[in-house]
């Protein structure tokens, strides 16, 4: 029965992809990677942030664990604003699991316990405003989500996430394709720290790729991204026709974590 579910679940992202003009490359991998739902929560206050980390800390973290999903990313934007948004992570080995999430939430008693006031809020003072989520696929280069060296103590540690925009949805595969065959190993190798690579499946601003990469402190970030730019394999993929014209538009956000972030 799992295994039907999980065809059935399959199918159905098949046919969306297909709808779309566009199979993202690791769909189809004899070993797939991971799947992501990046949640992006709105808020109006810093009250409101508050009780969206807290909500993650003491109810959803634990709950999305007991299910042997892990590790959670929570963040927010690296600058202080009432406005800030909260950023959400969390890997899915399946879709399969990622379609039972909801059921084994209600079921679970702990977590209805722990997340009842977040839940109960009133339409008068909601715990935030929007939530935008997005279902990603990883790439076939970095086909697990890797936490940096800093998560095991939270010392601490900047994390950028980027978006690429394409112009169309073959130039959005062609733009996966150069990563995979050039842009994430040389990242690793410019000590970029790498968090997890993934082409959009559902979301907002399609066709897009997002990726998340991480450093000790802005400054050192900084050098670490002038070591890939300088690198003779960056000016080589980045003058290759083939892959010419394959980015609309780049959205860089920095972020920090959240006492409820195991990432």
């Amino acid at each position: 029965m799992r295994n039907l579910k999980a065809f059935a679940i399959g199918l159905s992202v098949i046919a969306m992809v297909t709808l779309l003009g566009f199979a993202p490359t690791n769909l189809f991998a004899a070993e797939p990677g991971q799947y992501y739902e990046l949640r992006v929560y709105s808020t109006k206050s810093e009250e409101q942030q508050k009780l969206v980390s807290d909500y993650w800390q003491n109810a959803a973290v634990a709950a999305y664990n007991r299910m042997g999903i892990r590790p959670i990313g929570v963040f927010t934007e690296l600058e202080d604003s009432p406005t800030n948004k909260v950023y959400v992570l969390i890997p899915f080995d399946s879709l399969e699991v990622f379609a039972s999430v909801a059921s084994r939430l209600a079921a679970d008693t702990a977590y209805q316990t722990a997340a009842a006031e977040y839940m109960s809020r009133p339409k008068s003072s909601p715990a935030f405003e929007r939530i935008e989520s997005s279902l990603n696929i990883a790439f076939d280069s970095f086909k697990k989500l890797a936490a940096p060296p800093s998560a095991a103590d939270k010392s601490p540690c900047i994390f950028e996430l980027r978006t690429y925009e394409s112009p169309s949805e073959s130039k959005g595969i062609n733009k996966v394709e150069m990563f995979n065959r050039g842009e994430v190993p040389l990242m690793q190798e410019s000590g970029l720290s790498p968090v997890f690579f993934s082409q959009t499946l559902v979301g907002s601003q399609m066709p897009n790729l997002v990726y998340m990469v991480s450093g000790e402190n802005r400054d050192e970030h900084k050098k670490h991204w002038q070591k890939f730019v300088d690198a003779p394999v960056w000016k080589k993929l980045s003058t290759d026709p083939q892959y010419k014209d394959n980015v609309s538009r780049v959205i860089s956000v920095f972020l920090k974590r959240t006492a409820a972030s195991q990432i």
